[in-house]
This record gives C-alpha cells, sequence and structure tokens, in this order.
C-alpha cells in the first residue's frame, strides 16, 4: 500500500469513527425522549381517567337533581 492510500483510508476511518458517535449520541438522546414521552403519556392518561371519572359524577348529580326538580313540579 502507498502512504498516500493509508492516509485516505486513515482519514476515511477517523470520520466513520466520528458519524458512529454522533450516531450514537443521537440513540441516546432519542431513547432519552422517549422515556420522557412515556412518562408523560402515563400521567395525561391518569388525567384523563380522573377527569372521566369526575365528569360521570357531575353527570350523575346533575341528573339527580333534575329528578329532584321534575318530582317538586309535580307536587
Amino acid at each position: 500500500m502507498d502512504s498516500d492510500r493509508v492516509i485516505r483510508l486513515t482519514e476515511e476511518l477517523q470520520r466513520l469513527e466520528h458519524r458512529l458517535d454522533q450516531l450514537v449520541q443521537r440513540a441516546a438522546r432519542l431513547e432519552e425522549e422517549n422515556r420522557v414521552l412515556r412518562q408523560s403519556q402515563e400521567a395525561l392518561n391518569a388525567e384523563r381517567a380522573s377527569l372521566l371519572e369526575k365528569n360521570e359524577l357531575a353527570r350523575s348529580r346533575i341528573e339527580a337533581m333534575i329528578s329532584r326538580l321534575k318530582a317538586m313540579e309535580q307536587h
């Protein structure tokens, strides 16, 4: 192998190593972002379930009030 070819191969290897390092860092960032998003999704799902439960409770109370008002009208 001539020295120019060795130099080119060495430079190419360094570029590939740098690119691999970048990809590893990006993968780590994406994994962390994914973890945070999953936690956020879990919290939002829990909040949604709580709000649905509160909504159902309010609906039941309102329906009970309406029934009582109708009963009062009939008397």
